[in-house]
């Protein structure tokens, strides 16, 4: 059932060319970014790296209000729950999807970007295992807040509020990862995307249910 509802929410990203989005969102961002602090290219070269997860915790938001409403207003999420799924587990399959549908385009991206921001070979490297580690906990943060937010009226306006906080730590130790421990920032980074990945399914699974109620 994971399977089917994986392909199912990763086939409708990718026809309605939301799946594309964070590739383009990022190219152009990395793009843009050097007219605005000019052409010095060690300040590309230090500010790059950062620009890339702020890019990735973005690129990670822009479906965000298509994630779970859809589903939870056309009642096939109750259908779900009536045929013995949990929701637990339907948000489980969603956020495998939702990684599916922006992180490996983003990490695709990252390799023109890193070029368009100068960034050396290494940092590029760091920047990629970084994302590859954290978009992961980006994936259940977004789903997490989305279904804490879904029959709200303004829920598109609570979604940066509630994200941002808790997507900090993400962006420390994987911006960190560039300057101080490589390594050991690294590790952060994994622990936190888990820790997310984890407690997103179950929270957000509650939080569906005492909507129902």
């Amino acid at each position: 059932m994971i399977g089917t509802l994986i392909l199912r929410d990763l086939g409708r990203a990718f026809r309605s060319g939301g799946a594309w989005m964070p590739l383009a969102f990022l190219l152009l961002i990395a793009a843009l970014f050097p007219f605005a602090v000019g052409p010095n290219a060690t300040l590309l070269s230090q500010t790059g790296g950062g620009l890339l997860w702020i890019a990735a915790l973005l690129a990670s938001l822009m479906p965000i209000d298509r994630l779970i409403e859809p589903d939870r207003e056309s009642g096939v999420i109750d259908q779900l729950v009536l045929r013995a799924h949990g929701e637990g587990t339907i948000l489980l399959a969603k956020q495998v999807a939702h990684w599916l549908s922006f992180g490996p385009p983003l990490l695709i991206a990252a390799l023109p970007a890193g070029a368009l921001l100068r960034l050396e070979g290494d940092v590029l490297g760091t920047v990629m295992l970084g994302l590859l580690l954290g978009t992961p906990g980006l994936a259940a943060l977004a789903i997490l807040v989305a279904a804490l937010t879904a029959g709200l009226r303004g829920s598109s306006a609570l979604t940066g509020l509630l994200v941002l906080p808790l997507a900090v730590p993400i962006l420390i130790f994987g911006a960190g990862a560039l300057h101080f421990g490589g390594g050991s920032a690294l590790k952060l980074v994994a622990a936190c995307s888990l820790l997310l990945c984890v407690i997103a399914p179950i929270a957000g699974g509650a939080a569906l249910r005492a909507g129902r109620e």
